[in-house]
């Protein structure tokens, strides 16, 4: 005898094919309001570096399209994770988020314990931009190319010193790496930021910089210092006579500071593309990036998917050169 199909399973079989599209509502609803209040972007920095000239121009467009306020929020402090700690606790809805950099993935070789996990804490939503570093050294020194500076090292033999902005950053493992690539020994004389190491390099208390094309290339047009080679694949366009690493003879050199945009893990990912989007569509506009080269920053862009890859590559990389180095982490 054949059973009659009762009214509660008919009507299972008959929503089952549109669960998907149910569970999906609430989540898209939330992104077609989005933004439904004012949008702050904390810059775990002080004002005035490439991730805080970033989020301001970012910042603007977004405000335009949106027709909300965007707020830039300077958290400095604790290497940048001060910042980047109140954006992993605020709420996942998009309207709070961080503009980061470079330090964001070298921190974990550098501190043993870090206030949120660099990857589980966050969502990724765009990759803003990168700024080439540039090896300069004092204007008396008397070499004009980096091989003779390789030269003039190894002759020290690990009594040449090199400045930097400060543990943990961008030009300290930048010239790590540049230790470890070309086979020197040099000490490290961090300082609080670069300009507080700029008139000591000068005056050639220290002997070389690896510091950011933005900060040191007035010292290098005012002929303060000599600028040798330009640490990315590409010569930057704010010092375009200045040859890059492997036009200078050193193979397989390649580095940069970068910055980039992250919200709160759990963020909806329809609110994390709606954001990848505009921010895309500001940082190709003409402005934007005109106002970005002055800087000498130069605009990235691209998918979550690909700046999350590219932090976990950083991470790595970043982990291995403290590692030849020695650095114990605090």
């Amino acid at each position: 005898m054949r059973r009659p199909i009762t009214r509660r399973p008919l009507l299972a079989l008959l929503a089952a094919p549109l669960l998907p599209t149910l569970l999906a509502l609430p989540t898209a609803a939330q992104a077609q309001g989005f933004p439904s209040r004012p949008i702050t972007i904390v810059v775990p920095a002080t004002p005035g570096g490439a991730i805080d000239i970033t989020a301001r121009l970012i910042g603007a467009k977004l405000a335009a399209a949106w027709g909300q306020p965007v707020a830039i929020e300077n958290k400095a402090g604790a290497a940048g994770m001060l910042g980047s700690d109140t954006v992993a606790k605020a709420a996942p809805d998009g309207h709070t988020l961080a503009l980061v950099a470079s330090s964001h993935a070298i921190n974990p070789s550098m501190y043993r314990k870090l206030p949120f996990d660099t990857v589980k804490s966050f969502e990724p939503v765009v990759q803003t931009h990168m700024v080439p570093l540039v090896l300069v050294v004092n204007r008396e020194l008397p070499v004009k190319t980096v091989p003779e500076l390789v030269t003039l090292v190894k002759a020290k033999g690990g009594q040449a010193s090199y400045a930097s902005s400060g543990n943990g950053g961008a030009p300290h493992m930048s010239a790590e790496l540049f230790s470890s690539v070309v086979g020197v020994d040099m000490t490290h004389v961090p300082y609080k930021g670069s300009t507080a190491a700029h008139p000591d390099l000068i005056a050639g208390r220290t002997l070389l910089m690896f510091d950011t094309v933005a900060a040191v290339a007035p010292q290098v047009k005012g002929g303060k210092l000599n600028a040798l080679a330009v640490t990315t694949t590409r010569r930057s366009s704010a010092l375009p006579e200045v040859p890059t690493m492997a036009e200078a003879g050193i193979k397989g050199y390649d580095t940069s500071t970068w910055g980039g945009l992250l919200a709160p893990a759990g963020t909806p990912r329809e609110v994390v593309a709606k954001i990848n989007a505009e921010v895309n569509k500001a940082l190709a506009s003409s402005d934007v990036r005109e106002k970005l080269a002055v800087a000498g920053i130069e605009p990235v862009g691209g998918t979550p998917a690909q700046f999350g890859g590219f932090i976990q590559s950083e991470m790595q990389r970043w982990a291995q050169v403290a590692q030849r180095a020695g650095i114990q982490p605090e």
